[in-house]
């Protein structure tokens, strides 16, 4: 890809967007920053840009900004469908997203992570296990650093492991992963997509750019995914947690199966740190991908036993007169919390609520039910959820996250566990899952304090 001298626009600031203008000024283009954010705001990577030459359009965006560009690069949280950005695509500009701008420029085997949940545990994990077995790996794209980070340093790697969301996916050409996996797809970020097809359409496009040489690991659990099998021109490696396989990876009566073109490998999880039916499908994808890409199964086994998870998903924070708190901030979507809910056989104490995405709580409603003894609802959410869940089970309306502990401290018996799990984004109440989930640590310790 050509840059130099040419007239380049990004749009969206924040972390992803400064990284890219700082790479395609040191490739010598003509770099625009537009956000629909004013300065005051934008401070940080402002700064961090401040000895480069860009243009700067803030507080908004100009369509002849638009118009007039070369090449367009997006942020991950700029829709691809503004006014500006349709207007663009419809005077021939090409628009696309910075794992694409990145992947021009990577000369590594990418394996590629996406689904609704499960992404960063996963991505996080594959990268663990490369790193045991000797490659020199980069973990990146919507978790950690940006992808074109990689690009910018100049660093030679072996294997890079990519965490990718939809909104990524739709901004790619050419992205091509020798490994694309697709944990599952349950309705999400309703509020950005005109409808759930349009979302699964987004996720899909992480297969597009594949052939017979790659690999695409897909959850044939999940019915969504298992129905894509067929559109898909990579060599397809089933995964089931369900259902004992001749030919993929598979889970049954402890163990973990990869069968793969005449290799057998088993992995017993009885070592595992990672605990929860959603982990046994994160370690089988995980396993799988660095399979695939040349790992000898006793390393990966290793660096699976070793790997003990990430806060703010299914985080134990502590046991409090016999009452467990668990922190899953990063429980966003309403197939995350069914994962979570799963785990444990019963007497749950769910906080659940935040900022609403669109989607529909009803799938909740069985397993509130059957294991939720009470269910405590703050945020934004919080009318919609009792609306469709206030009937399953004893439910408290609070106004804080302090409020919702203290009155599961209340309600909890010993042997019960407490679930922060949201099914919502933090936006409402919080800037981000990872200061929500700080927050809900924070306020158990409070009653690690009291108790002691």
């Amino acid at each position: 890809m050509e840059l130099k001298d040419k007239k380049i626009l990004v749009v969206g600031l924040a972390r992803t967007g400064a990284a890219v203008a700082r790479f395609l000024c040191e490739c010598g283009a003509r770099v625009t920053v537009s956000d629909s954010k004013g300065p005051e705001t934008l401070g940080p990577f402002l700064s961090a840009l401040s000895a480069l030459e860009v243009t700067y359009e803030l507080g908004g965006h100009g369509d002849d900004t638009f118009r007039s560009a070369d090449l367009i690069v997006v942020s991950p949280g700029v829709p691809m469908d503004i006014a500006p950005l349709v207007l663009a695509r419809n005077h021939g500009v090409p628009v696309i997203s910075e794992i694409e701008l990145a992947y021009q420029f990577i000369d590594a085997p990418i394996a590629a992570i996406t689904g609704t949940n499960g992404k960063t545990t996963t991505t996080t994990l594959v990268g663990e296990i490369f790193r045991k077995c000797g490659f020199r790996t980069f973990v990146g794209g919507n978790i950690g650093n940006p992808l074109i980070d990689l690009v910018i340093s100049g660093e030679r790697t072996d294997r890079v492991v990519a965490e990718i969301s939809s909104f990524q996916l739709e901004g790619i050409v050419d992205f091509r992963p020798r490994v694309a996996v697709l944990l599952n797809i349950t309705e999400d970020h309703l509020d950005r997509y005109t409808s759930y097809q349009e979302y699964i359409d987004a996720k899909l496009r992480v297969f597009a750019n594949q052939t017979a040489s790659d690999f695409a690991v897909l959850n044939i659990d999940d019915p969504l995914v298992a129905a894509s099998a067929g559109n898909l021109a990579a060599g397809v490696v089933p995964m089931s947690r369900l259902t004992v396989l001749e030919q993929g990876i598979s889970y049954h009566n402890g163990i973990i199966t990869f069968a793969w073109d005449g290799r057998l490998e088993q992995f017993p999880i009885d070592s595992f740190k990672l605990r929860g039916v959603h982990n046994i499908d994160n370690c089988m994808a995980a396993l799988a991908t660095t399979l695939l890409m040349g790992c000898p199964a006793s390393a990966a086994l290793k660096a699976v036993a070793g790997f003990s998870g990430l806060p703010h998903r299914m985080e134990f924070v502590a046991s409090v007169n016999g009452v467990s708190y668990y922190n899953d901030s990063k429980g966003t979507n309403v197939g995350s919390v069914v994962k979570s809910l799963e785990s444990f056989p019963g007497n749950i104490t769910l906080i659940a609520g935040g900022k609403d995405k669109g989607g529909d709580y009803a799938p909740l409603a069985e397993l509130v039910r059957e294991r939720v003894r009470h269910l405590i609802l703050l945020g934004e959410a919080k009318e919609r959820i009792r609306t469709a869940l206030g009937h399953c089970t004893d439910t408290i309306l609070v106004e804080s996250l302090e409020a919702a502990v203290a009155e599961a401290h209340r309600l909890a018996a010993p042997g019960d566990v407490v679930l922060f799990s949201p099914a919502c984004s933090s936006f409402d109440m919080f800037r981000n899952y990872e200061v929500r989930g700080e927050r809900f640590v924070e306020a158990v310790q409070s009653l690690v304090e009291e108790a002691e």
